[in-house]
């Protein structure tokens, strides 16, 4: 009976039945929980305690946050910063801006142009107007005295004449307007029957300024300048203008009567504006038209206008001819009364050719009518040649007149060809204009 119960066959030890478990179900039993949970925390005491640093793990929000703070920190920095500067700055801006306002009261009112005499010291000088005396003036502080010289051109007070600023540019400004920015259209194929005369202006002003090596291998000096006279309407200014197309100098055209100044000495000035800038601009050609405003014979003279009229003349003489050369600079005269010119103006010297314009001959009108009825629409019987061959003398502008007062009447009848009537009644008022409208005998 030592066998046991009768089940004790089949009965395990309860150790066994857990370790067949174990084998069972091993992989799914939960990881094993912390051995102090559930467990009081012994604190540590003593000095091991107090050198323990607990370890921080920053997360990315804490970094993000530590970094906007310190933007704040610099932007508020920066605020008292600028907020220190404001008030130890703020009255040096006011009295900034009150210099600034006194400056700008200064420069708003009008201002009188002079030209400075003489500098005395740093803050003071001797200034002249054009229409009164000289004054001892003072310079105010923010004019730069640097560029401050003897002649130069300044603005002063309206009233109490101190000098407040400086032109920078001295020219006149009428030379400025007397310099020809856009070429003419005006060509020498525009020119008719001119050959002779359009040969000599080559010469005397083109071929100086573009080959000079030419004359000084034959051992002389080109000309200072030309006139141009002859009847009105023969092409002298037509010709100056086909130079100015021609040439790639520089093209100053001054009228006779603008170099007569109101006020006393503004003329010979104004010519020494004109010369002066020529030079500055060289090459250039200077083209003086109807000359005898100002050129005309000297005479015992019985007014102011008169002598100063003769003063402007004596300066353009010394111009052409003085002390200081000339070079790349020609000039070109032009007028219709040479017999009134003084004699002094004309001698060689100062104008060394005098190139006549006369009324133009039978092959010269023919041209002349081939030129400007070039674009015309014609008839078939139109006639130039009766006109050509015509004993009416004729200037180069009459002929312009004619075939443009043809056009005009064939335009009233509504007609896109110019008929030989036309060009008649075209010839027949023209001469009458001519005349003024005056019958022969009429105040005989």
């Amino acid at each position: 009976m030592g066998q046991g119960t009768p089940g004790g066959l089949n009965r395990q030890h309860p150790g066994d039945r857990k370790n067949d478990g174990d084998k069972k179900e091993k992989k799914f039993e939960p990881a094993a929980p912390p051995a102090r949970v559930g467990r009081k925390q012994r604190k540590q005491k003593g000095p091991e305690a107090a050198a323990r640093i607990p370890t921080v793990t920053p997360l990315t929000k804490c970094k993000l946050r530590l970094l906007k703070l310190e933007r704040i920190k610099d932007y508020l920095l920066m605020e008292e910063e600028f907020v220190t500067n404001q008030e130890r700055l703020k009255p040096q801006e006011e009295k900034t801006e009150e210099d600034r306002s006194k400056v700008d009261d200064l420069r708003g009112s009008p201002m009188s142009v002079g030209n400075l005499e003489e500098l005395i010291d740093e803050s003071h000088a001797i200034v002249s107007s054009s229409v009164g005396p000289e004054y001892y003036v003072g310079i105010l502080s923010f004019v730069d005295k640097d560029q401050l010289e003897p002649g130069c051109a300044i603005l002063m007070h309206n009233k109490v004449l101190s000098v407040v600023g400086l032109l920078q540019d001295e020219v006149d400004p009428m030379v400025s307007v007397m310099k020809v920015e856009k070429a003419p259209l005006e060509s020498y194929a525009d020119i008719g029957g001119l050959d002779a005369q359009i040969q000599e202006i080559k010469e005397a002003v083109e071929l100086p300024l573009t080959h000079p090596e030419l004359y000084e291998d034959i051992g002389i000096k080109p000309p200072k300048g030309v006139i141009l006279y002859g009847e009105p309407g023969t092409g002298k200014t037509l010709l100056a203008k086909a130079v100015a197309n021609s040439t790639s100098a520089t093209f100053l055209r001054v009228v006779g009567s603008e170099l007569i100044q109101k006020y006393l000495g503004d003329g010979p000035k104004l010519v020494r504006e004109l010369f002066r800038v020529a030079d500055d601009l060289s090459p250039s050609i200077v083209f003086i038209d109807e000359i005898d405003a100002v050129g005309t014979k000297r005479y015992d003279a019985h007014s102011g206008g008169e002598r100063e009229i003769q003063r402007t003349m004596l300066e353009l003489l010394n111009q052409l001819d003085g002390f200081d050369s000339r070079g790349d600079v020609k000039v070109i005269l032009a007028t219709n009364k040479i017999e009134s010119l003084d004699p002094a103006l004309l001698r060689p010297g100062r104008i060394d050719r005098k190139i006549e314009f006369p009324l133009p001959d039978i092959k010269t009108r023919r041209r002349i009518f081939q030129i400007h009825t070039s674009r015309m629409t014609l008839a078939d019987d139109v006639n130039l040649e009766e006109f050509v061959m015509t004993k009416d003398e004729f200037s180069g502008a009459d002929i312009k007149a004619i075939c443009t007062e043809a056009g005009l009447l064939a335009l009233r009848e509504r007609r896109m060809k110019v008929t030989h009537g036309d060009f008649k009644k075209a010839k027949d008022k023209v001469m009458f204009k001519k005349k003024e409208g005056v019958p022969e005998g009429l105040y005989m």
